[in-house]
Formats: structure tokens, sequence, C-alpha cells
């Protein structure tokens, strides 16, 4: 058994998955590699994600140490970025081979329907 942060997981396959698993904490994460982004950023690049759950998974991310928030306090209006922490940053490879995975999935699917 592994714990982590008081959840405990069968194996190390499941501690991913129980961090990065889930319909969007991929699809931020991937977004986030190429630079930081604002909120509303994300939100115009995920479309069909609500704001609350938009936020939960944030939130999430940020207490696992894969996500930082800054906020810009500096001048109004304020500046809230997420941008992946160093720790984040290890997850890069991984999402990459994730969505080649998928563009190959939507491939082979294609195929079989011809």
């Amino acid at each position: 058994m592994y714990t982590i942060n008081g959840k405990e997981y069968p194996c190390c396959t499941s501690v991913t998955m129980g961090i990065i698993g889930g319909k969007w904490k991929t699809v931020i994460l991937f977004h986030l590699i190429q630079s930081p982004l604002r909120y509303s950023e994300l939100r115009r690049q995920m479309k069909s994600v609500t704001e609350r759950t938009l936020s939960l998974q944030l939130k999430q991310l940020e207490s696992d140490g894969i996500i930082q928030r800054k906020v810009y306090t500096k001048k109004p209006p304020l500046k809230v970025e997420y941008s992946l922490t160093n720790f984040g940053k290890t997850l890069i490879p991984l999402l990459k081979a994730i969505a080649e995975w998928g563009e190959s999935a939507v491939q082979y699917s294609a195929n079989m329907k011809n």
C-alpha cells in the first residue's frame, strides 16, 4: 500500500491516477504545459467544463502540489495565474504520451469504421 496525504492506494499506478485522474485534470495540465494561464483563459479553452468543476479541480491539483496559484495584487484588477510546479512539470512526458495515445485511438477508431 502507498499513502499520500492520508489517502491509501493499492499500487503506484493508482497513486498517479488518484492525483491526475478524472475527466478534467489532465486537460487542465495539458493546457498548462506551454505557459501559465489565468482562470478565464482556461475556461475559454475548456468550454464544456463548469465553473464549479474547474475551480474544484484547480484546488485539488494545487493541494497535491501539481500546480501553483499566483496572485498579482500590485495594481487592479486582481490577476491570478495557474502554472505547473516543478513537481507538476515531471508529468509533462506522461501528459504528452497520453495525448499521443489519444490521437492514435482516434485514428484507430476511424480506421475501424472504414
